[in-house]
């Protein structure tokens, strides 16, 4: 039995996560910040209540692999630069050394699609080796991280997967995001105002992301000291109009849908699709 240590479990994916590696027979140390609380019921019993810049070699001593989905502010509207580079970059390295110091070898750690930034423009379907063109707090500091980890990965002979995710959804989504916005709309017999939803997104399930980590801890193709990096997404694109449509209907909505009467974000990509097929070493 592989026995993990996963960061952020109480978020979006960290808590969908834990709960699918327990039912697949992992043994998990789930760590989350003092104060928070799971966005949905877990079967852990194992938790570590610390921030990542906490001193944790005690907890991960005796674990086989780290998972790190802990980030900060990855919704809108972003932190500054030098938080999120405090803890998407210092403190997320410095955990990444701890475990090291205590021989763990195996890294995954989970980056997002919006690292690539305008290298979107670029390509139909996004590679993984594509340029990193970032802008705002956020995914700037996802991608500083990305090269930091490589390099330490390189330095301390790790085995590292960064794992990019795209545009997920499901259940223990932030409550102010489209996909649950939409359904309490749906469900409560409300109209929803919307972008007119030109935006192609490679949407990808929740479930199907925690399948994607299960199958990298498992299916491991980095080596020690030669990061990888992939895609975790369809492979396809939606428009995002066509995504709210269907679900509006599968709901059973009997309020109206009404696109075009909410601004895009500033700077927002108007298509970004993974490549799902291509696996980078940098």
């Amino acid at each position: 039995m592989m026995k993990l240590f996963v960061t952020g479990a109480t978020g979006f994916i960290g808590s969908n996560f834990v709960k699918r590696a327990t039912e697949n027979g992992f043994s998990v140390v789930a760590q989350k910040r003092p104060g928070s609380s799971t966005r949905i019921q877990t079967p852990v019993k194992n938790w570590v209540t610390k921030q990542i810049d906490d001193d944790l070699t005690e907890e991960l001593n005796g674990c086989d692999a780290l998972v790190h989905f802990a980030s900060h502010t990855p919704n809108p509207p972003y932190a500054s630069l030098s938080e999120c580079a405090y803890w998407n970059v210092y403190a997320s390295i410095s955990l990444i050394e701890q475990a090291a110091s205590v021989g763990i070898k195996k890294i995954v750690l989970a980056g997002t699609c919006f690292e690539y930034g305008t290298s979107a423009n670029d390509f139909k379907k996004i590679p993984p080796n594509a340029a990193l063109k970032p802008y705002m707090s956020y995914p700037v500091s996802k991608a500083a991280a990305s090269i930091s980890a490589c390099g330490l990965a390189r330095e301390k002979q790790l085995n590292l997967q960064i794992l990019r995710i795209f545009q997920a959804y499901g259940d223990g989504e932030a409550e102010s995001r489209f996909w649950p916005s939409l359904r309490n709309a749906a469900l409560n017999g409300q109209d929803f105002n919307m972008s007119a939803g030109t935006q192609i997104r490679d949407f990808i399930h929740v479930s199907d992301i925690c399948d994607a980590f299960l199958h990298a801890l498992k299916q491991d193709y980095s080596k020690p000291g030669k990061p990888i990096v992939r895609n975790i997404g369809t492979g396809e694109g939606t428009k995002l109009i066509d995504f709210a449509r269907d679900l509006w209907k599968e709901w059973g909505a009997t309020g109206e849908l009404i696109p075009g009467t909410v601004g895009l974000r500033d700077g927002e990509i108007p298509e970004i699709v993974a490549d799902i097929h291509s696996i980078y070493t940098p």
